[in-house]
């Protein structure tokens, strides 16, 4: 193998696809960097059996060929290089890496023992251009929600689904759901993404990016994101029936200022954390006020009155970090709040975006 890169193109795929080798023990390969000459281009990539991630460079090739290096020193000593012409040589094993003064060698492994690269079957699966706005929204408003629980897998990724001709993206840790309608489709499918890979994909987002293409099949999902494949393989199992914990109907609705809200959760939250972060809602329909109350033995308590449109009265109680994390997605200078007694789940929603909404199970006062 002999070939020419530029040192800024070569440094970037190696960052990029190395945050999915993995030092499992028995596979050290898995810990390497791929390097394969494609054509006019050399492809990079990384694996840990779960995820793949490839990338390709353009490169004016000189002689084909294929090795495997750690990844580490590889990926350190070409960040470091100059921004210059990297000339890249491979004899048996070795691998020699010139740019401008600076020449190294590296031992490297031969690529035989790197597993294959997934592939999905075009006829099979399913595609879907998603905006890369519409897609950066939905992973930061439904991410969090994930639960970090692995006896509960199919709780620790984002169920991508369709339901009456739209598709959505879900997350619950069972404390909590989020929910978000990205678009519509035709298509009928129900994949459960880890989240470990919906972050990977987020991190590959850059402002040039317009668009980013999602492929499903049985049992894996592809992100095409410019130059740069993500494949990683789905969660099995199935997911609960997530539906029947949205609430129909409410009896108190209340809508309120996001800014206001969030600061009086985020001050709730300083005494709650010694009761387990417990706040109560109560709202006054005749006072047109929600009281948000923190009490502590240990500490205090904390009481605030924000003014706020309410249906009725009612009362509930819920964790006041669960509420932040929530408020911190919307984009919205209004959130609606809606709960029936003690008890129920309450519902948060945006007055100015009918695509998501976020349920929290209530405390016992």
């Amino acid at each position: 193998m002999q070939l020419q890169v530029t040192q800024a193109n070569f440094a970037k795929a190696l960052q990029a696809v190395s945050r999915a080798t993995t030092s499992r023990a028995g596979l050290p390969v898995l810990n390497n960097i791929l390097l394969r000459t494609d054509n006019k281009r050399l492809l990079v990539a990384a694996t840990n059996l779960e995820i793949a991630s490839v990338t390709h460079i353009g490169a004016q090739i000189d002689k084909p060929g294929e090795i495997t290096i750690p990844a580490k020193i590889l990926t350190d000593y070409v960040a470091n290089l100059p921004k210059d012409t990297v000339k890249l040589s491979l004899e048996g094993s070795n691998l020699t890496i010139n740019c401008g003064e600076y020449t190294s060698v590296i031992r490297g492994t031969t690529s035989e023992d790197f597993p294959e690269l997934p592939t999905l079957d075009e006829k099979e699966s399913i595609t879907f251009d998603l905006d890369v706005a519409d897609f950066k929204d939905t992973i930061s408003q439904v991410l969090f929600a994930c639960s970090n629980d692995i006896t509960r897998p199919v709780l620790t990724g984002v169920l991508w689904h369709s339901f009456d001709g739209d598709m959505y993206a879900v997350a619950t840790d069972g404390y909590r759901l989020a929910e978000k309608k990205i678009a519509s489709t035709k298509s009928e499918f129900q994949s459960i993404i880890p989240a470990s890979t919906l972050q990977e994909v987020g991190r590959l987002i850059h402002d040039e990016l317009d668009k980013i293409e999602m492929r499903f099949d049985e049992t894996q999902v592809r992100f095409q994101v410019g130059d740069h494949e993500i494949t990683s393989r789905l969660i099995e199992g199935k997911y609960p029936d997530y539906r029947q914990l949205i609430p129909k109907t409410a009896n108190t609705k209340i809508k309120v200022s996001t800014v206001e809200l969030t600061r009086t959760a985020k001050l709730a939250n300083l005494f709650a954390r010694e009761a387990g972060g417990s706040i109560t809602f109560e709202a006054n329909a005749e006072a047109s006020e929600l009281t948000v109350r923190s009490v502590t033995s240990e500490i205090g308590e904390n009481n605030a009155v924000i003014k706020s449109e309410v249906s009725a009265d009612g009362s509930i109680s819920l964790n006041s970090r669960f509420l932040s994390d929530a408020l911190n997605v919307f984009d919205s200078t209004e959130v609606n709040i809606e709960f029936s007694g003690k008890m129920s789940p309450i519902k948060l929603t945006a007055t100015s975006d009918s695509n998501y909404l976020h349920i929290i199970m209530p405390l016992k006062s």
